[in-house]
């Protein structure tokens, strides 16, 4: 017979002690909690200004691969259009090649000397022996021309190959950056919906009073622009003072840093690159004593900002996420050095 036994219960020391390991977990859970408190409004502004300028890096180096990708677009499509016509002109060369083959045949049945012997207009014959071996000379030369033209296709082919793989690795690139801006921009938000609703207010208003600020009457001294197309540039982007910040944005509506100047500067006929890194290369580089209104100024070691100088220590920028254009001292930010283009 099976035996029916009552299943062990567990000793009342085994309870005891796992109800102790229990409560210490809970109690050491509290402890890690009290241990990190909520960080402050102050605290939780210092993170998402880090967090907003590291997504300002990250979108010059998309600004970077987004005007790689767009030369690179153009370059091939115009190879892709070179290869079209080329592909036409060689057609148009083996057609004239055939033609000229096609006559040739036709008189070229007889042995020259027969049809010399046979021919009742002996200086008829010569005069079109003449015109087959001009034959002959062009047709030898079409065929030069079909080698040639061959040749450059066949380059124009494997050069556009290689343009258009290099055009799928920056898309791919681009697409990445954008994902890293828009995780910085995420994660800035998030941390600001750890505040309260009067935390995230109070910060909102002081935003608003910077910008605020900038389009009340700031003073920028009497210095004059060391060139017209810096005075040109510096009035433009007067004129887009209050406009949102918007990463990748190159106006005329909205802005990123180097869009802004690389927009002002183009309202004075000058051309910049897009990034502020490439644009610190575009003019004469000098020192903050020798700035002067509408010079270009850049800022952090990596260079990853750029304004306009507008005299008397304040630059005209386009700062950051949720920021306006806007004037703010050149001591807000680590200045590296001037441009005057």
């Amino acid at each position: 017979m099976a035996s029916h036994r009552r299943p062990k219960q567990p000793n009342r020391t085994r309870v005891t002690v796992l109800t102790a390991t229990a409560a210490a977990a809970v109690a050491l859970t509290s402890q890690t909690a009290q241990a990190e408190p909520k960080p402050t409004k102050s605290e939780v502004k210092a993170k998402v200004d880090k967090l907003y300028e590291e997504a300002e890096h990250a979108t010059e180096k998309y600004n970077g691969a987004k005007e790689k990708q767009e030369k690179l677009q153009k370059q091939v499509g115009n190879l892709q259009d070179s290869v079209a016509r080329g592909q036409g002109e060689l057609n148009d060369l083996r057609d004239s090649l055939g033609s000229m083959a096609t006559a040739q045949y036709r008189s070229g049945g007889l042995d020259p000397s027969l049809q010399l012997f046979l021919s009742s207009d002996p200086d008829d014959y010569l005069a079109k022996a003449s015109a087959l071996d001009q034959l002959g000379s062009k047709q030898a030369g079409a065929l030069k021309k079909i080698q040639a033209k061959q040749r450059t296709l066949s380059q124009q082919r494997e050069e556009a190959s290689e343009k258009l793989k290099d055009l799928e690795d920056t898309r791919k690139e681009l697409g990445d950056k954008k994902k890293k801006i828009q995780g910085k921009l995420a994660e800035a938000q998030r941390l600001l919906n750890t505040l309260t609703a009067q935390e995230r207010a109070e910060l909102a208003r002081e935003e608003e009073r910077a910008n605020r600020a900038s389009s009340a009457r700031v003073d920028l001294g009497s210095s004059a622009s060391a060139t017209q197309r810096a005075s040109a540039a510096l009035s433009a982007a007067k004129s887009k003072l209050g406009s949102p910040y918007v990463w990748g944005a190159t106006g005329p509506s909205s802005f990123d840093c180097s869009g802004l100047t690389s927009w002002a500067y183009s309202q004075a006929g000058v051309s910049l690159p897009r990034t502020s890194q490439a644009q610190a290369s575009a003019g004469t580089r000098i020192s903050q004593s020798q700035l002067a209104p509408g010079d270009l100024v850049f800022f952090y070691s990596d260079l990853h900002h750029v304004g306009l100088y507008a005299g008397n220590g304040q630059i005209l920028h386009a700062p950051k996420p949720g920021a306006n254009v806007r004037y703010e001292s050149i001591n807000n930010m680590p200045f590296m050095f001037g441009v005057r283009v």
